[in-house]
């Protein structure tokens, strides 16, 4: 069911307007069975796979909160490699039977190559086959039979086990309360990726009924719908039109495609968080942030602290800090900075470009910590108060993180496409003539709609819901524009593919 649906939008009402109608009892259930729904519309088969996960975790929490000494570590074990196994086998499995196929090759196995990638079709279309869907035949097409959500909902349900094991989080003994915090339906299939100690215990609340969450969750979700809809969709035509046939398009064009593409992904990720973080605010529960006007950043290091920060913070605590942290040798940290960037590309899908993309971002940390180490040894430092010091900072970070975006948008194509449309954007820029799908109006009413979005989060501006004025103005005034310029073409949300 994708947000931006009249489909959803009835979901929402009906669900909430409920919600408010029942005790406690009655509400977790109502969630629980309208989560379970939501996700049913996608694709009805994988429920069995979450609900699998679900149970895997749920005594996992509770045995390791019972058992003392080692055993409890082969528990959380036991729990992660479930969880990972899954996530394995749906997204990367074929992905890696790739690679193993391309050795053989690379070998002169032919047979040997063959036989594997055949058997590697045979087994993942077996599991197809068991959860109703017709066989692929190619790994190349596999993406369309991915459980929906699935990197999302995998990284919730692990930091729940881990919390648990850690001491920071009491087991929940409540089963239909554990499940509905990996399966509460606004951030089930593309985020926040929740903690605990965050939300288990908010669906234990009764949360009355309050005008202003209702307010400000409106409001939240109108501006997730706006850059969603409005920006990140109409900006989308102008990317497709050059991405999807690159090689018959100038370095011009491309480049604006490849701009167009580094708003149009903010806005349809962040406008996704803002529609989550507002629909479960309307009913009084509190998500954490995910964006912080990350294009706005001077630093790499600094957009990571600002975008999909639920993610970002996610690798932190589970995966660079157990690998030593900032407590190694420099060599050691840097080391430990690339792989987490390199698992955060690999992440996001079976794809050398993703890799790359993760690798890209690594590597920047890693040149930004060297060029930090030598201007101390040689006593130089910039005038960071400077505001035009400030404004290079934030332009080149802007640039480079956009340069990354080329690689994650041709996901699936030869990392070689990438190449070639960089290669273009520099060396040939006016090699034949810019083209647009878009007449010259509508490409002004774009850059104007980039424009107002960057004035709102230069200033970080939000309205003031208290004011029932504003919000009877602004909200309905909203939802106006949506649906006066928003193309709905059942656009699906980026996101929704991890």
């Amino acid at each position: 069911m994708l947000f931006n649906s009249l489909q959803f939008l009835l979901f929402f009402l009906v669900v909430t307007l409920a919600y408010y109608s029942l005790s406690w009892k009655g509400r977790w259930v109502l969630l629980l069975l309208a989560s379970c729904y939501f996700y049913l519309v996608f694709k009805p088969a994988y429920i069995l796979i979450l609900f699998l996960t679900i149970v895997i975790d749920y005594y996992a929490g509770l045995w390791i909160e019972r058992t003392q000494g080692s055993n409890r570590k082969w528990l959380l074990i036991i729990s992660l490699i479930s969880n990972i196994g899954i996530l394995a086998f749906f997204k990367y499995f074929g992905f890696f039977t790739d690679i193993a196929v391309t050795f053989l090759d690379q070998l002169g196995l032919d047979a040997a190559a063959q036989r594997t990638n055949s058997a590697g079709l045979q087994i993942l279309n077996k599991v197809l086959l068991l959860f109703g869907q017709q066989p692929a035949t190619s790994f190349a097409l596999v993406e369309a039979f991915l459980p929906i959500g699935l990197s999302f909902h995998t990284f919730q349900a692990m930091s729940y086990t881990i919390e648990v094991y850690r001491g920071n989080q009491k087991a929940e003994s409540h089963f239909g309360i554990y499940a509905l915090y990996v399966m509460f339906y606004p951030q089930l299939v593309a985020g926040p990726i929740e903690r605990p100690q965050n939300v288990l215990h908010q669906f234990h609340t009764y949360f009355k009924y309050d005008f202003e969450n209702v307010k400000a969750g409106l409001m939240q979700m109108a501006f997730g719908f706006f850059k969603k809809v409005v920006i990140g969709d109409r900006l989308g035509l102008i990317v497709d039109h050059a991405y999807n046939n690159s090689s018959e398009h100038n370095g011009l064009t491309l480049l604006v495609a490849t701009l167009a593409f580094t708003i149009q992904i903010y806005c349809d990720f962040s406008g996704y968080s803002d529609i989550a973080i507002g629909s479960a605010r309307t009913m009084g529960f509190t998500l954490m942030e995910n964006f912080r006007t990350p294009y706005f950043s001077r630093s790499i290091a600094e957009f990571w602290r600002r975008w999909h920060i639920s993610l970002s913070t996610w690798f932190r605590d589970y995966l660079y800090i157990p690998l030593g942290g900032n407590r190694v040798s420099q060599s050691r940290r840097y080391l430990n900075v690339f792989i987490v960037f390199l698992v955060s590309g690999l992440w996001h899908g079976a794809s050398w470009n993703y890799i790359v993309w993760g690798g890209l971002h690594g590597a920047y940390q890693l040149m930004a910590g060297w060029r930090d180490k030598a201007l101390s040894q040689w006593g130089i430092k910039f005038p960071e108060e400077n505001k035009a010091y400030q404004f290079f900072q934030l332009s080149l970070t802007f640039i480079l993180v956009m340069l990354t975006w080329v690689f994650f948008r041709n996901r699936f194509a030869p990392v070689g496409n990438a190449l070639e449309i960089i290669s273009k954007i520099v060396f040939s820029p006016f090699e034949g003539p810019l083209s647009s799908p878009l007449n010259t109006t509508e490409l002004w009413f774009c850059l104007l709609l980039v424009a107002a979005l960057f004035w709102k989060e230069k200033f970080y501006f939000t309205i003031p819901t208290r004011s029932n004025l504003a919000f009877f103005v602004v909200f309905p005034l909203l939802c106006f524009l949506c649906y006066l310029f928003g193309v709905f073409t059942s656009n699906q949300f980026i996101y929704f593919q991890f």
